[in-house]
């Protein structure tokens, strides 16, 4: 580290910038933020820079830029003139003014950072003048990931603090509160504009005195690129205290915990349940209640054939607050990898999801003759140890063996497998690709989107 970072205090001080022009406008535009009085030494004032911070700038003539100086907690030199950036330098160095100059990190005392503000939170991005363009970027990921409300839930701790302090003795108590309540429902309730529930949550956490109260959220996790996952879902994923995960979370996602956080496999495979499901229940329940912050982290959207519904309803019973995070599903990031839309103005006006999975085994229980219907795109999760029967089924019920169908095993990841072919031939492309699944099935017109397109490059290349 060849730069230390800090904070100045400047709501009693002044600071000084020398320059009228582009740069000069940006920094003082930068500083009028803050409560600084700001000194502005330039020949001239133009009028939409005295319009816009009158208020707050003292104007000096460079002949007077000493007593803009006196006093100063620090200096911003904006000029283009080299030779004048130069004496403005050594005129705040003689005055014991730390000074930046832009452009010129040879000549700074300090850098100004990437700065991202929200209010009573504020981070900072610097390269020590070596790439000031990457350190934009890497504020401009961590606007992404911090929540827009942030700063007020700083305040809203600030405003707390006397309160927490006096009935909360300990110094690991008042740790432990503002761990949980920074992070917890208040937290959620703050980001989501509710800043008086967010303070009733805290006084109801604080009247618990050093008592936790767990949290659990049901996450969808997406089809396993980690790119996808929602800036929400990343969140809490990272604020866990335990995590319980099923087998199609991705490996790239579960990295993503916290390493001090516990992670537990709760994965099932077709016809081999390691933890029955009302087993998950008890264990998140558990967990909760002890005060730990839960993740259920789930493949794809926890409420499309992912069994998120009942989960909800028994922790529901179990009076904890529970909240759910939707995912990007399994059909849509497939789907959007393969560059198959599954809808389409000429083949498909309507999208049915459905699984191949029967509750009891064997064939689904289905509406086969609605599912047959042209002008339809059909999307079966789980349909892969069935594929056969749905292929006889729908076949039957009128749908034509010629129907363009797409198998999509592992989509979005390092390792998808994607096959094309027709309705008839549906279990054999299956079994030739070695697909043992997850895979989902798309069935419609639209499946053969693809493979037109490929067929078409592929004429191009020859002609």
């Amino acid at each position: 580290m060849n730069v230390f970072p800090a904070f100045f205090k400047l709501d009693d001080a002044h600071v000084v910038v020398f320059g009228n022009g582009v740069e000069a406008v940006r920094k003082v535009r930068l500083l009028a933020k803050t409560a600084a009085k700001i000194h502005l030494i330039a020949e001239t004032v133009p009028a939409a820079m005295e319009a816009e911070f009158g208020a707050q700038m003292v104007h000096h003539a460079p002949a007077r830029a000493r007593d803009g100086l006196a006093g100063a907690t620090l200096a911003v030199v904006a000029l283009n003139n080299s030779a004048e950036a130069e004496m403005a330098a050594g005129l705040c160095r003689e005055m014991k003014v730390p000074v930046n100059v832009v452009d010129r990190p040879e000549l700074c005392d300090f850098t100004i950072p990437s700065i991202l503000d929200r209010g009573e939170v504020v981070a900072a991005v610097a390269t020590g003048g070596a790439a000031p363009v990457l350190a934009k970027s890497i504020r401009a990921k961590l606007e992404a990931l911090l929540p827009a409300r942030i700063g007020d839930l700083a305040a809203l701790a600030r405003r707390l603090r006397p309160e927490v302090a006096a009935q909360l003795k300990s110094g690991d108590a008042r740790r432990r509160f503002w761990e949980r309540t920074l992070s917890g429902p208040a937290a959620e309730r703050a980001y989501a504009g509710d800043l008086q529930g967010a303070e009733a949550e805290m006084r109801t956490q604080l009247s618990r005195g050093d008592t936790p109260q767990g949290v659990v959220h049901i996450i969808g996790a997406g089809p396993g690129d980690p790119e996808l996952l929602t800036l929400k879902a990343l969140r809490l994923i990272q604020e866990a205290d335990i995590v319980f995960h099923d087998r199609l979370v991705s490996a790239e996602i579960l990295d993503l915990i916290r390493r001090d956080a516990e992670r537990i496999s709760v994965g099932k495979t077709r016809g081999n349940h390691s933890v029955p499901q009302p087993e998950i229940h008890e264990l998140m329940i558990s967990a909760a209640q002890s005060g730990q912050r839960v993740v259920r982290l789930k493949g794809g959207d926890p409420f499309i054939f992912g069994r998120g519904g009942e989960e909800l309803e028994a922790l529901r019973a179990a009076g904890l607050d529970v909240h759910v995070v939707p995912g990007i599903s399994s059909a849509l990031g497939c789907a959007a990898s393969a560059g198959l839309p599954l809808t389409h103005r000429d083949h498909a006006q309507a999208l049915t999801f459905v699984t191949g999975h029967a509750k009891a085994g064997g064939i689904p229980d289905l509406d086969w003759a609605a599912l047959s219907r042209p002008g339809q795109t059909l999307v079966v999760f789980m349909g892969v140890g069935t594929a056969p029967a749905i292929s006889q089924q729908l076949i039957a019920a009128g749908r034509a063996a010629s129907t363009p169908v797409a198998v999509i095993e592992n989509g979005t990841r390092p390792e998808e497998i994607r096959v094309y072919g027709t309705l008839a031939d549906l279990p054999v492309l299956i079994t030739g690709a070695g697909i043992k699944g997850p895979a989902l099935l798309v069935i419609g017109e639209v499946a053969g989107l693809p493979l037109e397109a490929r067929i078409d490059e592929i004429l191009e290349e020859v002609a």
